[in-house]
């Protein structure tokens, strides 16, 4: 059975930064047995889910996105440590935090408001800006919080806008439909 496709938009990370969190992950993933880490190329950071769509739905997205985007300019983001979705102790996430950035919240605003105005119903949940980086704690002990501290700070350059399209028996999962790069003009 074939599935429904989805999409979403989300914020492309250049290959430094990935390069880091490939390290990092690298690093951690003899130490914290997580059923799945997430392939270098599929890091993200997600703007707005937006499931299945229509033709119709993206391409009035793809038009307002791209009329929003040509106000916003690149701007520097930086990976601060690291955390986790789910039970402390088995966590179902493990995620690079990054630091609060107003210019990535008027970014997520700017795309959030563009989906809907395109007529998709979208999570209401606070925005936690995150990079996911494992999935599904399968350790015998407990997670330890002493994974998420003690790392240096990573700062990269937000400047590449895409929406993806998920394939989830496939790796990478994630395919760019669509891809747009700020207003260095601004």
């Amino acid at each position: 059975m074939e599935r429904t496709p989805h999409f979403f938009y989300a914020l492309k990370l250049p290959q430094d930064a990935k390069a880091f969190l490939m390290r990092t992950s690298d690093r951690l993933r003899n130490e914290l047995p997580f059923n799945r880490w997430v392939h270098e190329e599929d890091y993200h950071i997600t703007l707005a889910f937006l499931g299945s769509a229509t033709k119709e739905q993206l391409e009035a997205s793809l038009t307002n996105v791209a009329r929003e985007l040509t106000i916003h300019s690149p701007f520097s983001l930086t990976i601060q440590d690291f955390g986790v979705f789910g039970k402390g102790d088995s966590p179902r996430i493990f995620w690079a935090r990054l630091e609060k950035e107003e210019k990535l919240l008027q970014l997520r605003n700017s795309v959030y408001q563009s989906c809907i105005q395109a007529g998709f119903k979208l999570e209401t949940r606070e925005f936690q800006p995150h990079i996911t980086l494992a999935r599904k704690w399968q350790g015998e002990q407990p997670f330890s919080k002493v994974f998420l501290t003690g790392n240096v700070p990573f700062t990269f350059q937000a400047n590449e806008i895409v929406l993806y399209e998920t394939h989830v028996e496939q790796t990478p999962k994630y395919e760019i439909k669509e891809s747009f790069f700020l207003n260095k003009l601004c």
